[in-house]
C-alpha cells in the first residue's frame, strides 16, 4: 500500500538486496529481498505485517508501505505492489531497480496479525480485493504451515480473470491443501458464466456466500460452516472493508473477530457511530509534533481531533482516518476525549493514555496531546 503520511515517522531502514522481480499482471508486480544473517533478528515478522520502502522517483524520495506476501517461516521477504497510475512512483520502482540492486527497507511493522493456535480447530475466512490479497496470502501460508486443524476460505475479488495477482500461487496452495483451503474468485467487470461469481464483494454477496457456499459443515451436522467461523480477515479499499465488515457483524461475527487492513486513504467510519456527544466550543489545544510545540483553538467538537487539525493545515500523520492504521497515534497528556471504536489500539495501550486522533471526540475545553511517541 502506498503511504499517505505527510512526513514519515522515524523508522529503521536497512539496505537489502533485490533477489527476484516478477511482473504479475499488467499493473502489479512482486519484489523479493534477501535477508542477510546479521539482519535476521531485525526482520523477524508476523504474518500480515508490512515494510516501508524508501526509494527515489522523478527527483523525489518516496516512503511507501507495502504488505508482505511471504510467511514468517520462509527464507526471504516478498512484497506485492500495484502501479495505480501511469505517473505512480511504483512504476519507477519496478523499472529502475534490477536484481542485485540494493533498496532501503524498513524493519517490519503493522498490527493486521492473528494469534497462532496450532492445537485448535478453527475456521478462518478472508476477503480480499485486488492487491489487498498480499497480507492475507501471508496469513494463509503461515496458517497452512503451522495450524494443521484450521480450515481456510478465501473470497477474492478482481476486475477480470487476467488481472488476478498471485493466482498461480493461490491455486497451488489450494491444490496442496484441498481438504482445508477453499478459494472462490469474483469478477466485477467480466462475465464468467456464473452470476454468483460476477460483481463486487459487498454485503449482498456475503449473504449469498453464507447461503450458497457456507451452509453444510461436514464436521458438525447441527451447525453451518458460517456458524463455525472464528476470525475474518478483510483487506482492500475502504468501501469494500466497510461493506464486508458490517455484513459479517450483522451476520453474527463479533467485531473483535473481524480484522481489516486498508490500502488507501479512507475518511468514513467502518462501523456506524452509535453515540451522541455533548457540544463543546472554543476548545484550546496544545500538541507536540515532530519536536515542535503547537497551540490552536477548535471551534467545536463536531469533528474529530485529527480532521480538525488537518483542516488547519497542521502536518499530522495519517493514512486512513478510520482507526485502522495507527498513524495518528498520540498520548493524551491533559483533557478528555471519547475514543471511538478502532482496530489498532489494545486495551492496555488505551489505559496507558494512548489515543488515535482520527477517532477522538474532544470532551473538554482544554486538550494536550503528544504525537512524538517514543
Amino acid at each position: 500500500m502506498e503511504n499517505l503520511l505527510p512526513k514519515e515517522k522515524q523508522a529503521e531502514f536497512h539496505l537489502l538486496k533485490l533477489a527476484k522481480k516478477q511482473e504479475l499482471t499488467k499493473n502489479t508486480f512482486s519484489l523479493e529481498f534477501e535477508i542477510p544473517k546479521n539482519l535476521k533478528s531485525q526482520f523477524k515478522f508476523e504474518a500480515g505485517q508490512y515494510v516501508t520502502l524508501k526509494y527515489p522517483s522523478k527527483g523525489e524520495m518516496y516512503y511507501n508501505d507495502f504488505s508482505m506476501t511471504s510467511a514468517p517461516f520462509e527464507k526471504n521477504l516478498s512484497l506485492g505492489i500495484k502501479i495505480n497510475q501511469e505517473e505512480s512512483s511504483t512504476k519507477d520502482l519496478f523499472h529502475d531497480f534490477e536484481i542485485g540492486d540494493f533498496v532501503e527497507v524498513s524493519t517490519p511493522k503493522g498490527r493486521f496479525t492473528l494469534v497462532s493456535k496450532p492445537d485448535e480447530f478453527r475456521t478462518i475466512i478472508g476477503f480480499a480485493g485486488g492487491i489487498g490479497i498480499t497480507p492475507i496470502l501471508s496469513h494463509f501460508k503461515n496458517i497452512l504451515h503451522h495450524e494443521p486443524r484450521t480450515r481456510l476460505f478465501l473470497f477474492y475479488g478482481n476486475k477480470t480473470r487476467d488481472g488476478v495477482p498471485f493466482k498461480k500461487e493461490i491455486d497451488e496452495l489450494a491444490e496442496q491443501h484441498k481438504s482445508r483451503f477453499h478459494v472462490h474468485y469474483f469478477y466485477s467487470r467480466e462475465k464468467v458464466g456464473n452470476a454468483f461469481l460476477e460483481g463486487r464483494l459487498d454485503e449482498k454477496k456475503v449473504g449469498l456466500i453464507i447461503n450458497q457456499l457456507m451452509m453444510i459443515d461436514d464436521t458438525d451436522e447441527e451447525s453451518t460452516l458460517w456458524d463455525s467461523v472464528d476470525e475474518v480477515l478483510i483487506c482492500g479499499k475502504g468501501e469494500m472493508i466497510k461493506s464486508l465488515a458490517n455484513a459479517c457483524f450483522h451476520h453474527g461475527i463479533p467485531k473483535k473477530n473481524i480484522h481489516f487492513e486498508l490500502f488507501e486513504e479512507y475518511n468514513d467510519d467502518i462501523y456506524p457511530q452509535e453515540k451522541e456527544f455533548p457540544m463543546m466550543e472554543d476548545i484550546e489545544v496544545e500538541f507536540k509534533l515532530f519536536d515542535k510545540e503547537y497551540k490552536t483553538t477548535l471551534k467545536n467538537n463536531k469533528m474529530r481531533l485529527l480532521q480538525q487539525l488537518l483542516i488547519q493545515k497542521y502536518p499530522v500523520p495519517y493514512s486512513c482516518k478510520s482507526g485502522i492504521c495507527g498513524s495518528c497515534e498520540c498520548v493524551l497528556e491533559e483533557g478528555e476525549v471519547e475514543l471511538l471504536e478502532n482496530e489498532y489500539l489494545t486495551q492496555k495501550e488505551e489505559k496507558a493514555g494512548k489515543i488515535l486522533a482520527c477517532m477522538s471526540v474532544v470532551l473538554s475545553k482544554k486538550l494536550k496531546v503528544n504525537f512524538d511517541l517514543i
